[in-house]
């Protein structure tokens, strides 16, 4: 790879970082809560601009190259991933650093594909809520990213049991109950299933946890 000149490589830096940055941002339209923290808007603005001069620095130079593979082995995160797409996340804002420092085309490309495929989702997603329909399912992994109603009933609710928000339902003998617990990305989505229910006599307790 021919080094670019200074002007070309501050452009190319700032380009990096506005590509990490619409990652996170089409994130967060998809309502992926975990990637709006603090910590997580300044790695995807860091994470390409540092693999990308990384990857300048070692290009053509094999001894460098080692070198810094033996530093940055020391190099450990300990911070826990959430899930596989944050994994993948991961990797795409180190690629679209290696793509930046190599055919900043290549970087753009990648940038654009994973912004088309998270908004395509989303939208896709929205269509289907309208119908009542889910196009993914929620699990307690994601953490507090989730709102969360928990339903204790003497009698079974065919509209808890039927409802495309329901994760999990049990029956206790003694004394008899029938408990449900049922999940949301969505607090009003929640909300209204809450209001729905609240007036039957059947029903013993309700119990909610927002998502913060």
């Amino acid at each position: 790879m021919q080094h670019p000149n200074s002007l070309e490589f501050i452009l190319l830096i700032i380009a990096a970082m506005f590509c990490g940055l619409a990652v996170r941002f089409a994130l967060g339209y998809a309502k992926q809560t975990w990637a709006m923290t603090y910590h997580h808007t300044m790695s995807y603005a860091l994470l390409p601009v540092v693999t990308m001069i990384i990857t300048v620095l070692i290009s053509g130079n094999i001894a460098l190259s080692l070198g810094m593979i033996g530093a940055l082995s020391i190099v450990r995160f300990r911070n826990p991933v959430k899930n596989p797409f944050e994994l993948v996340i991961f990797f795409a804002l180190i690629t679209i650093g290696i793509g930046f420092a190599t055919n900043y085309i290549l970087g753009l490309v990648l940038t654009i594909v994973i912004i088309l495929l998270i908004v395509a989702a989303k939208m896709y997603q929205d269509v289907l809520k309208k119908k009542g329909k889910n196009l993914f399912s929620l699990s307690f992994e994601e953490g507090s990213t989730i709102n969360v109603m928990e339903i204790k009933s003497l009698l079974p609710i065919k509209q808890l049991d039927e409802s495309n928000l329901l994760a999990q339902s049990f029956t206790s003998k003694n004394p008899a109950s029938y408990n449900y617990r049922l999940i949301s990305s969505d607090k009003n989505e929640i909300n209204n299933l809450k209001k729905s229910n609240e007036k039957n006599k059947d029903i013993e307790s309700i119990e909610m946890r927002y998502a913060p």
